[in-house]
């Protein structure tokens, strides 16, 4: 306890990313600092029951969630930032509206531009809560995948065949995150979780569904953060003011269809396989994702270095 109570444990637990703004020399300079306080913490807290190669090991595995969180935790935090810069609910702005009507452009889902930016700002407010505590809900799904009390049934569930296995410890503790940020924000649409059934048919396809959030918003938010790079040079900086009218209203333009018809309820033929359950909200973000190819900003996002949304980010 008095490790993780020392205050260097916050210098020798940090992700040191290249930001683009240090030298190469001072990020050096940082990553021997941080080596240097390890060895201090793991020379002072070692003992007959912890080696110090035990707690560099557990040193090293917190620096490994602070990475995660940068990863995929921090997209996310863009998204709700851009969602309540650009956008306001009691401000429906003409030609920027958040305002969805089910069985137009896909939509099965009727939301004021109010509701609709409630909505979307609670499923990016759960998403956060979720990457936030992966690793526990990582780990309860390994607890519920093993425990042999737990029988699973190979069905197809209409994507192939699969292990259907209830997934308890995963099913409360996503409740319990689900109740917290139900209190935090106003709540817009429905609470059903799917776990052990043909959507979600165990843990292991729950982590790995959620694990896709960053993938979906990592490409939408690096074409927002390239535009303003993209305006500096002329030939580009004439395409985007004849096209979009100018940098504001293009990135203005890809928020606004994002927040729209990626939580419009689409991705599947009925409200239990998508619509606004808590599962849903991600099917939809992925019925947008595949057609960004029709989109008429999509050679921004090409000039921003997209190559797909499984694939990897040239910089």
């Amino acid at each position: 306890m008095g490790l993780l109570e020392d205050k260097d444990i916050l210098i020798a637990t940090q992700e040191i990313l290249q930001d683009g703004v240090r030298s190469r020399w001072e990020i050096q300079k940082e990553i021997k600092k941080k080596e240097k306080v390890v060895k201090s913490l793991c020379n002072q807290y070692k003992s007959s029951k912890i080696s110090d190669e035990e707690i560099k090991f557990c040193l090293y595995s917190l620096t490994d969630n602070n990475s995660f969180l940068n990863s995929n935790a921090e997209p996310i935090n863009k998204m709700l930032k851009f969602l309540t810069s650009y956008f306001h609910p009691n401000k429906e702005e003409e030609n920027y509206s958040l305002a969805i009507t089910a069985g137009v452009n896909g939509a099965r889902l009727s939301h004021s531009h109010e509701k609709q930016y409630h909505y979307v700002f609670q499923s990016l407010t759960l998403w956060l809560e979720i990457m936030e505590n992966m690793f526990m809900l990582w780990s309860l799904a390994e607890g519920d995948l093993l425990d042999v009390d737990i029988r699973p049934t190979l069905l197809n569930t209409g994507q192939g065949l699969h292990r259907v296995q209830p997934a308890p410890q995963v099913e409360r503790a996503m409740h319990a995150i689900l109740a917290k940020v139900q209190k935090s924000v106003e709540w817009v649409g429905s609470s059903v979780v799917h776990l052990g059934d043909h959507n979600v048919p165990n843990a292991l396809m729950f982590i790995d569904k959620y694990t896709q959030v960053p993938r979906i918003l990592v490409p939408i938010v690096t074409a927002i953060e390239a535009v303003n790079k993209l305006t500096q040079q002329t030939t580009t900086n004439r395409y985007i003011e004849k096209a979009f009218g100018g940098e504001e209203k293009l990135k203005k333009s890809i928020l606004v269809d994002f927040f729209r018809y990626g939580f419009d309820g689409s991705g599947a033929d009925n409200f239990v396989d998508a619509g606004s359950c808590i599962d849903g909200r991600l099917t939809s973000a992925w019925n947008w994702c595949s057609q960004l190819e029709t989109k008429p900003y999509y050679p921004i996002f090409l000039l921003s270095g997209f190559v797909g949304f499984d694939g990897d980010f040239q910089k």
